[in-house]
Protein backbone atom coordinates (compact mmCIF):
# COMPACT_ATOMS: atom_id res chain seq x y z
CA UNK A 1 0.00 0.00 0.00
CA UNK A 2 2.83 2.43 0.84
CA UNK A 3 4.42 1.71 -2.52
CA UNK A 4 1.17 2.56 -4.33
CA UNK A 5 0.83 5.86 -2.44
CA UNK A 6 4.45 6.71 -3.21
CA UNK A 7 3.89 6.00 -6.92
CA UNK A 8 0.76 8.19 -6.96
CA UNK A 9 2.70 11.04 -5.34
CA UNK A 10 5.12 10.99 -8.30
CA UNK A 11 2.41 11.43 -10.96
CA UNK A 12 2.59 15.24 -11.18
CA UNK A 13 6.35 15.05 -11.80
CA UNK A 14 5.89 12.38 -14.43
CA UNK A 15 3.16 14.34 -16.21
CA UNK A 16 5.26 17.51 -16.20
CA UNK A 17 8.37 15.73 -17.44
CA UNK A 18 6.37 14.41 -20.36
CA UNK A 19 5.48 17.96 -21.38
CA UNK A 20 9.11 18.74 -22.08
CA UNK A 21 12.23 20.37 -20.91
CA UNK A 22 14.17 22.76 -23.12
CA UNK A 23 17.44 24.56 -22.60
CA UNK A 24 19.28 27.71 -23.50
CA UNK A 25 22.87 28.66 -22.76
CA UNK A 26 24.26 32.14 -22.26
CA UNK A 27 27.82 32.27 -23.58
CA UNK A 28 29.79 35.39 -24.53
CA UNK A 29 26.67 37.46 -23.77
CA UNK A 30 24.61 35.58 -26.38
CA UNK A 31 21.84 33.01 -26.15
CA UNK A 32 22.63 29.65 -27.72
CA UNK A 33 20.57 28.67 -29.58
CA UNK A 34 19.05 32.03 -30.43
CA UNK A 35 15.93 30.29 -31.74
CA UNK A 36 14.18 27.58 -29.76
CA UNK A 37 11.25 25.57 -31.13
CA UNK A 38 8.80 24.22 -28.54
CA UNK A 39 5.47 22.41 -28.88
CA UNK A 40 2.39 24.64 -28.88
CA UNK A 41 -0.27 23.87 -26.31
CA UNK A 42 2.16 22.22 -23.86
CA UNK A 43 3.72 23.35 -20.62
CA UNK A 44 7.51 23.47 -20.73
CA UNK A 45 10.40 23.91 -18.36
CA UNK A 46 13.05 26.21 -19.80
CA UNK A 47 16.46 25.80 -18.15
CA UNK A 48 18.97 28.56 -18.82
CA UNK A 49 22.66 27.92 -18.11
CA UNK A 50 24.74 31.08 -17.78
CA UNK A 51 28.33 30.16 -18.67
CA UNK A 52 29.51 33.77 -18.44
CA UNK A 53 31.12 35.13 -15.27
CA UNK A 54 28.63 37.99 -15.14
CA UNK A 55 24.88 37.89 -14.45
CA UNK A 56 22.30 38.17 -17.21
CA UNK A 57 18.59 38.85 -17.03
CA UNK A 58 16.32 36.74 -19.25
CA UNK A 59 13.47 39.05 -20.14
CA UNK A 60 10.47 38.56 -22.39
CA UNK A 61 7.54 40.94 -22.55
CA UNK A 62 5.76 38.48 -24.87
CA UNK A 63 6.08 35.69 -22.29
CA UNK A 64 5.64 37.99 -19.28
CA UNK A 65 8.82 36.59 -17.69
CA UNK A 66 12.03 37.98 -16.30
CA UNK A 67 14.70 36.22 -14.30
CA UNK A 68 18.23 37.19 -13.29
CA UNK A 69 20.67 34.33 -13.75
CA UNK A 70 23.93 34.85 -11.84
CA UNK A 71 27.20 34.09 -13.61
CA UNK A 72 28.19 30.42 -13.82
CA UNK A 73 24.79 29.18 -12.68
CA UNK A 74 21.46 27.85 -13.94
CA UNK A 75 17.84 28.89 -13.54
CA UNK A 76 14.52 27.39 -14.63
CA UNK A 77 11.47 29.17 -15.96
CA UNK A 78 8.11 27.47 -16.47
CA UNK A 79 6.13 28.48 -19.54
CA UNK A 80 2.85 27.67 -21.16
CA UNK A 81 0.93 26.24 -22.49
CA UNK A 82 1.89 28.58 -25.34
CA UNK A 83 -0.25 29.34 -28.36
CA UNK A 84 1.40 28.92 -31.76
CA UNK A 85 3.57 31.90 -32.53
CA UNK A 86 6.85 33.64 -31.82
CA UNK A 87 7.92 34.98 -28.45
CA UNK A 88 10.97 37.24 -28.40
CA UNK A 89 13.35 37.43 -25.45
CA UNK A 90 16.46 39.43 -24.60
CA UNK A 91 19.27 39.50 -22.10
CA UNK A 92 18.54 42.85 -20.51
CA UNK A 93 22.12 43.40 -19.35
CA UNK A 94 23.51 42.86 -22.89
CA UNK A 95 20.61 43.74 -25.20
CA UNK A 96 22.82 44.34 -28.24
CA UNK A 97 24.01 40.72 -28.36
CA UNK A 98 21.72 38.63 -26.16
CA UNK A 99 18.57 38.19 -28.23
CA UNK A 100 16.43 35.28 -29.27
CA UNK A 101 13.02 33.90 -30.02
CA UNK A 102 10.94 30.96 -28.85
CA UNK A 103 8.70 29.53 -31.58
CA UNK A 104 5.72 27.49 -30.45
CA UNK A 105 4.51 25.15 -33.21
Amino acid sequence: MKLVLFAISLLPAIVFAADGEHGLTIKNHQFVPDQLIVPAGKKIKLTIANEDNTPEEFESYALNREKVIPGNSKASIYLGPLESGQYEFIGEFHEATARGVIRAE
